[in-house]
């Protein structure tokens, strides 16, 4: 899932941003950020704010898939300085390939340890921060399995206005790799923002999504975990956990809503619901 939505109905492009922080305008759902912790040695874009996505891409095996972009060499992601610490990480999966749009399969609870398993999560986890992004399923990495990714950085929430991460109910969390998800709302309270995703990057569309709700499944150590999250978190696991459904916020997104990152600005048309919080009965 992208980063960073914008309450005013903006989401700032990947292209458009100003590659100064303290300039750039307020990024709606596209979470990105310019510096990373010196702690995480990954790359990071000149741009957090609008590069910044929930997304996927190549499988690490291809006999994980049936998608063909899945089954192709992809040139790897270059980590750190110098030839020998090139590594190859999967590519993002795009919109229209099956792998997206189709159900991913349960993970063997007596597989997570292995070193396959193991390394698709490390890979996802690598390609999440990279992008960046705040959560990642393994669809979008072209691996039907049921696992997803997320983190929410203090440096992603400084970049937001602090208006809408208040209207976002948006808070910062540490890494969660959940297997096997299942999520179940808590309440029916809703809010409807912008979303954004790398796997349909350049376009962002109103969604509405439960402001409370649960996660069980396991860690990446097949030890059971559960989540309980709200506001903006909420969202991300619901937007994560629609990719192993094979589902894409498209396919969910508010009617007359769809727009291209440049025209963000622009107000909904008439009879669109507002962006915000708002109650659904029972």
């Amino acid at each position: 899932m992208e980063v960073f939505p914008r309450f005013s109905n903006r989401l700032l492009s990947l292209s458009s941003i100003n590659p100064n922080p303290k300039s750039l305008i307020t990024p709606f759902f596209h979470l990105q950020f310019c510096q990373l912790p010196t702690s995480n040695p990954l790359p990071i874009c000149p741009n957090p704010i609008k590069t910044t996505h929930f997304f996927s891409t190549k499988p690490l095996n291809s006999s994980l898939s049936s998608s063909p972009s899945t089954l192709k060499t992809r040139a790897g992601w270059l980590l750190g300085l110098g030839e020998k610490n090139k590594q190859k990480l999967p590519d993002l999966v795009k919109a229209g390939d099956p792998v997206l749009h189709e159900p991913a399969r349960e993970v063997d609870p007596n597989e997570i340890g292995s070193e396959k398993i193991q390394k698709i999560i490390d890979d996802m986890i690598k390609v999440m921060r990279i992008a960046p992004g705040v959560g990642l399923a393994a669809p979008q990495i072209g691996v039907p399995l049921k696992i997803i990714v997320l983190e929410d950085t203090k440096e992603f929430i400084s970049y937001a206005p602090k208006e809408e991460i208040k209207a976002q109910d948006r808070r910062p969390f540490d890494l969660l790799v959940i297997v096997n998800p299942v999520l179940k709302k808590k309440s029916n309270r809703t809010a409807l923002f912008f979303e954004g995703c790398l796997s349909v990057d350049g376009y962002r569309a109103v969604v509405e999504r439960y402001l409370d709700v649960e996660v069980k499944g396991l860690d990446q150590y097949g030890q059971p975990i559960k989540v309980d999250a709200s506001g903006w978190q909420a969202r991300i696991l619901q937007h994560e956990c629609d990719h192993l459904e094979g589902a894409l916020y498209v396919d969910k997104m508010m009617p007359r809503t769809f727009r291209t990152v440049e025209n963000l600005d622009l107000p909904l048309a008439v009879g669109c619901p507002k962006l915000g919080a708002r109650k659904i009965s029972s």
